[in-house]
């Protein structure tokens, strides 16, 4: 074989098995509007990474990309010095550990205006206030064992039977109080228990222990949509049996509520709902601006931003899992805000902690509004609009 026939035998055939296609140029963004989000390409996750620097970077799609909007949308806009925050809460947070380690750094830093909760949050919530222990467990311990050696489970999370009566105790021993022996809202309510919260945390030589004590000092106001479903709840019905006068007014929970939504708007600024979970308090939320546009006759559009942690579908109906695109055909949203809207479907548990470090690190402190002491002054406003558009459209 002479040279040539060697050489040109070495070299590979070009066929179109190992021949690469000729590269096609990208389509420019502006040509196709499907293509005009970020490329996805993430810098790899590195030592020393800040909270924002990991979200902004690596949370790129599915949930991960809802909870990076969540975190832009809470940021970026819903912090806004013009912006009423109101926060919901579902779901066992305060056993969790999150009052403490979450809700009251927002309220702390002004990123939380009210607050509507479960009565088992705030009942919860006060454990650790007064000094009592809870414990991470396992969700696998057997619960008749668990109930013979006097221990109670929420999943994962044990405690001392004891800390339930020793709780109840506290309870009832400040709701005997003069103070306490009228109607009264439950954002009243809670301002009364939260002083005496933090004269515990004072005396104990815990300061930050509780989300009632917190709110109570930064003027917080903290509504119950079901004030009868919880363990105060039972301790007042217990009260009145000994003739105790204590009753909670849901009138004047939904009259403040609207209130709040209202003058929001009214002075030039933006409502926004920051909903964990879903229940009740998010449709004692949300339902502030149905009574304020259907039931009060009073013009209004809705809330400007929508966010939610959830783990409800929203296709068995429920309120839950309601997605924001359904509340605009309640009035609970503003139709233009949909792009200022954001759904997550993760545990509020993983969520909140993340969201709360990225905006506690990328915004600074708000001014606290002390929203509690404005309550009176702000019914009073929505009174006055009431009867203006009662006279107005001539509605009986």
């Amino acid at each position: 074989m002479s040279k040539t026939t060697r050489q040109t035998a070495a070299r590979p055939a070009t066929t179109p098995s190992n021949r690469l296609p000729p590269r096609r140029p990208a389509p420019k963004a502006s040509a196709n509007p499907y293509l005009a989000g970020a490329p996805i390409d993430p810098a790899g996750v590195a030592k020393g990474m800040t909270v924002p620097d990991l979200i902004s970077s690596a949370f790129v799609a599915y949930n991960a990309g809802r909870l990076r909007e969540a975190c832009r949308l809470y940021a970026e806009k819903m912090l806004r010095p013009d912006v009423t925050i109101g926060l919901s809460l579902a779901g066992a947070l305060t056993p969790a550990g999150l009052g403490k380690s979450v809700v009251i750094p927002l309220i702390k830093a002004g990123f939380v205006d009210w607050i509507v909760a479960t009565g088992a949050n705030l009942y919860h919530d006060t454990h650790f206030g007064i000094g009592e222990k809870l414990y991470a467990g396992s969700p696998f311990f057997s619960d008749i064992d668990l109930r013979k050696k006097g221990v109670v489970r929420i999943y994962d999370v044990v405690f001392d039977y004891d800390v339930l009566l020793n709780t109840d105790a506290f309870f009832r021993q400040i709701m005997r109080g003069e103070e306490f022996q009228r109607p009264m809202g439950t954002a009243e309510f809670h301002h009364l228990c939260g002083k005496y919260i933090r004269e515990r945390e004072r005396q104990l030589k815990r300061r930050d222990q509780s989300l009632l004590a917190a709110a109570y000092e930064a003027g917080v106001p903290v509504f119950t949509s079901s004030p009868g479903d919880s363990s105060i709840g039972m301790n007042i019905a217990a009260l009145a049996l000994d003739g105790g006068k204590l009753t909670l007014d849901p009138n004047l929970d939904v009259n403040q509520t609207a209130a709040i939504v209202l003058d929001a708007k009214r002075t030039g600024g933006k409502s926004a709902v920051f909903i964990c979970g879903g229940g009740s308090p998010k449709n004692f939320m949300l339902q502030t601006e149905p009574q304020i546009q259907e039931v009060l006759g009073i013009e209004e559009e809705g809330h400007d931003y929508f966010l939610q942690f959830t783990d409800a579908r929203p296709d068995t109906g429920g309120l839950s899992g309601a997605t924001p695109s359904e509340a605009v055909s309640w009035g609970k949203v503003r139709p233009d805000s949909l792009p200022d809207t954001v759904v997550c479907y993760l545990d509020s548990t993983v969520a909140l902690p993340l969201i709360a470090a990225y905006a506690l690190s990328t915004v600074k402190p708000r001014r606290l509004r002390r929203l509690y002491d404005q309550l009176p002054a702000l019914v009073d406003k929505l009174t006055q609009e009431y009867h203006k558009a009662r006279r107005h459209t001539g509605r009986k």
